[in-house]
């Protein structure tokens, strides 16, 4: 069966540090785009990070986290992360890790959610 389960989420305090780990099973995450978003109660859904397939990948991250954030792959592990530093209270969400495959042209069949992890910033 194909899914993305998320994991590290936590409490810490503003200025701290979290992992999240995105373990894919039943495909290789390599192959797809990757995504965390994050959504906190009463906000969109917003990117916080993406990765691209294959070898390298490029990533990308909105001016919100930037430099703050950072987005990997572990391909041996088949997991991708996202280092989280000096986090603030406006970081608290539900964080999802999303995958991506499939393409063709702007179209993509393959898309696969985690149920999320739990991240609180708070003093």
């Amino acid at each position: 069966q194909v899914h993305v389960v998320e994991s590290g989420g936590g409490l810490v305090q503003p200025g701290g540090s979290l992992r999240l780990s995105c373990a894919a099973s039943g495909f290789t995450s390599s192959d797809y785009r990757m995504y965390w978003y994050r959504q906190a109660p009463g906000k969109e859904r917003e990117l916080v990070a993406s990765i691209t397939s294959g070898v390298g990948g490029r990533t990308n991250y909105p001016d919100s986290v930037k430099g703050r954030f950072t987005v990997s792959r572990d391909n041996a592990k088949n997991t991708v992360y996202l280092q989280m530093n000096s986090l603030r209270p406006e970081d608290t969400a539900m964080y999802y890790c999303n995958a991506v495959g499939d393409c063709r042209g702007h179209v993509c069949y393959e898309d696969y959610w985690g149920q999320g992890t739990q991240v609180t910033v708070s003093s």
